[in-house]
């Protein structure tokens, strides 16, 4: 086992390429990480009526997610227990029951093993199907029409392991009263660790006055388009990052926010029957803008693209992203969002080509010896941090560029890698608390 404690230098803000191409610590990385975190599952709106189901993953294995009978949802590994086929290989849809193509071993809506084909002629007497059911998620957690799921039975609670990123989670997905439903979806692969795209809406916001110059300018003649120019020559906001890896930054002053939100959806909301919903659920006008991460890889950007990204090896990344809209808003108003994601984050968006050009970059280098062990630096560190700073709970610094999101991402990624259980990941999780004395986590 690789011994990371090496790549990782969180003091000085120092990280070895190593560990965006070592197949033996991306290995490391699904047992550690992916088998422990909470991953988002699906949507309601994607499994609306018994029998719906949507297929996703936590980290590489292939999960059904399912709506059942009684209203409840069921998520098992779509893995056949008999030869390790796809229980189904149809992405959505509805269905009474999931057959194996391969020998037709029949499975219930709940993933319990049901039909086994000459079982009454070629099994023996004593054999039980009750023991060879799919393989269930044991943490199952619906928030606010979310599906998230974890395979370790010790995770902590989901609120808990979203801890102040609830705050900033709220202002985006908990804001009307009939909730949100996906309105389009596409996924495509890219050739770069998975790790790049988690920091990015994590901390980074600098990379946007660089890399999406272009784009930004490009992108505001659109007529219904947000106005990307406002954030101004220094620009203001804020960063803030949560115990356990969770990030993310926005532009503005409180009240002087720079919304990321296009025309139709910006006046939409200025409704006053819709702003006494936002009022009453949220208490105030919360930020929605920008972009956070929950750790691993569930990233909610200002336009309503929500996405994750799936591991393919340590040099391929599979995304998944959804365009997410009010369920209650005009038709107008839920195109205008959908067209917004498709220039920007979509597989042919401006600024998707951006980003992918730089982390395609990236990798590419890392295939060279000197550069891995040059690595990556983060000191951009200049803002103070502040702990549960008026309105903004968790650890934020009052300026919109900064390494520090970042860093207190990668803290938590060192724990998660070198504990064996998520009692021990807590206990450092207390104890590396940036800026702020040790004490039981948010």
């Amino acid at each position: 086992m690789t011994d990371i404690t090496d790549l990782v230098d969180i003091e000085n803000g120092r990280l070895n390429g190593q560990m965006f191409t070592d197949e033996e610590i991306y290995q490391q990385e699904l047992e550690k990480v992916w088998k422990r975190a909470w991953c988002f599952l699906a949507h309601d709106s994607q499994i609306p009526k018994k029998g719906d189901f949507f297929q996703n993953y936590i980290g590489e294995d292939p999960v059904m997610v399912v709506r059942q009978k009684d209203g409840s949802v069921a998520a098992f590994l779509n893995q056949c227990r008999h030869r390790g086929m796809r229980i189904c290989r149809v992405d959505s849809g509805k269905a009474k029951a999931f057959t194996c193509s391969f020998h037709g071993w029949s499975y219930d809506l709940d993933g319990k093993l049901m039909n086994v084909p000459r079982e009454d002629t070629a099994y023996p007497k004593d054999f039980d199907k009750s023991q060879w059911s799919a393989v269930a998620v044991p943490r199952l957690h619906n928030y606010k029409g979310f599906w998230f799921g974890s395979w370790d039975p010790d995770a902590p609670d989901f609120e808990e392991y979203l801890g102040s990123a609830k705050y900033y989670l709220d202002g985006y997905i908990d804001r009307w009263d009939e909730g949100m439903e996906v309105v389009s979806f596409n996924r495509w692969v890219l050739p770069n660790n998975w790790k790049f795209m988690a920091e990015q809406p994590t901390s980074d916001m600098q990379h946007s006055e660089i890399t999406h110059v272009s784009a930004a300018t490009v992108l505001n003649k659109a007529s219904d388009a947000a106005d990307r120019t406002l954030r101004g020559e220094n620009p203001t906001g804020r960063q803030f990052f949560s115990d356990y890896g969770h990030g993310g930054a926005w532009y503005g002053e409180k009240g002087k926010e720079v919304p990321n939100t296009g025309k139709a959806m910006q006046e939409w909301e200025k409704r006053p029957e819709i702003a006494e919903q936002i009022a009453r659920r949220l208490g105030d006008d919360r930020e929605v803008r920008g972009h956070l991460n929950i750790w691993p890889t569930f990233m909610v950007l200002g336009n309503y693209t929500i996405r994750v990204t799936h591991p393919r090896g340590p040099g391929e990344q599979e995304i998944w992203s959804f365009a997410f809209a009010p369920k209650g808003a005009d038709e107008q108003t839920k195109d205008s969002i959908r067209r917004d994601v498709m220039r920007t984050f979509s597989p042919a968006g401006m600024f998707e080509a951006d980003d992918a050009l730089n982390w395609e970059e990236m990798q590419a280098i890392l295939n060279g010896r000197v550069a891995r062990d040059s690595g990556f630096t983060y000191q951009m560190t200049g803002a103070p941090i502040q702990w549960d700073e008026g309105c903004y709970p968790g650890g934020s610094t009052q300026h919109v560029f900064s390494d520090n999101a970042a860093i207190n991402m990668y803290s938590n990624y060192l724990d998660m890698m070198t504990s064996d259980s998520w009692e021990e990941i807590k206990a450092k999780r207390a104890q590396h608390r940036m800026g702020k004395p040790s004490e039981s986590t948010n």
